[in-house]
């Protein structure tokens, strides 16, 4: 069965988690309000967005299998299989979950599903111990969606990659359980999930005094203080064109590149400031490098686009 290593880190497309983070509590408010009816997936049902699938998806494939459902507003066929793909994860009932990604909202996603050579939706990957194994392409009945997710089961048991056996349900002793997740870091991302900005705050502040050397509590971090600043911004249009207007305006370049990194063109913002370090000098160069710096903090340290800005920044500065 073919498969690739998996991990992306999150661009930062503020909106794009807020409505994911809008479709889960519909989910559970659905739940909440009519647990005996059938409410689509419950818990076993997640939306997940560039900035969450890596703890959400790749991280809990390493003890219980994830299916990914890449699919958009916009895509009929989708309507059709994303109800079959829920009913079936509340019938498994822990055994695998499933992840709903909306490719309108989550651009890196979408474009590392291209590049994976998928060209249509709906698609469906399956995520187990860290690997994706492309799974279903199109929609289909749901007996045959059905009897899909069970060879896919037989194919990973036969592989070792599963036990031997139906696949266990999550009370099973020696089954999958949900993985260890730090508490800490749990309320961390569900807080800026849900925009609750001074919780996540308080809670990457924890982490990082516990740990000085916590990668993922500083960028967190980062994403909270871009966060606050690009929501106190009510006209982005305004604030890109103020910024063209006065290219020399550290100020604004520096909102400006809140602008585009918040909406995930990382590259501009990198660019923005990198050029308005070449325009300036003394103090305000210093406090144009320092927000690019911070910016640099939201990603991972081995982010190929940290790597490029990082050297154009060297030839401004020098």
């Amino acid at each position: 069965m073919p498969s690739r290593d998996f991990s992306l880190h999150g661009a930062v497309d503020l909106g794009a988690r807020q409505a994911a983070a809008k479709k889960q509590q519909e989910r559970q408010a659905q739940a909440a309000s009519a647990p005996g009816a059938g409410a689509p997936g419950g818990p076993f049902v997640v939306d997940v967005t560039d900035q969450t699938f890596n703890a959400e998806v790749v991280e809990r494939s390493k003890s219980v299998p994830v299916l990914v459902d890449f699919w958009a507003e916009w895509c009929g066929p989708c309507k059709q299989l994303g109800p079959i793909l829920e009913k079936l994860a509340t019938e498994a009932a822990g055994q695998w979950i499933l992840a709903k990604v909306d490719i309108d909202a989550n651009p890196q996603l979408a474009s590392y599903m291209q590049q994976m050579g998928v060209r249509g939706i709906p698609f469906v990957a399956a995520v187990v111990a860290g690997q994706l194994l492309p799974f279903l392409n199109g929609a289909a009945p749901e007996p045959q969606v059905r009897e899909a997710i069970a060879q896919l089961f037989d194919a990973l048991q036969k592989e070792g990659i599963l036990p031997d056996g139906p696949p266990p349900g999550p009370g099973d002793p020696g089954g999958l359980a949900e993985p260890a997740v730090d508490p800490v870091l749990a309320r961390a991302e569900e807080a800026l999930q849900t925009g609750d900005l001074d919780t996540a705050a308080a809670s990457f502040g924890e982490l990082l005094a516990r740990d000085p050397g916590d990668t993922a509590a500083r960028s967190g971090l980062a994403l909270v203080e871009l966060s606050r600043r690009a929501g106190a911004v009510t006209d982005p249009a305004g604030v890109l064109a103020a910024a063209d207007a006065a290219p020399a305006d550290p100020q604004a370049q520096t909102r400006a590149a809140d602008v585009e990194m918040s909406s995930g063109r990382v590259d501009a913002a990198f660019d923005r400031l990198i050029a308005a370090v070449k325009r300036t000098a003394g103090d305000d160069r210093d406090a144009v490098r320092k927000h690019l710096l911070g910016l640099f903090d939201i990603l991972p340290a081995d982010d190929p686009r940290i790597a490029r800005a990082r050297r154009k920044l060297q030839s401004a500065l020098f």
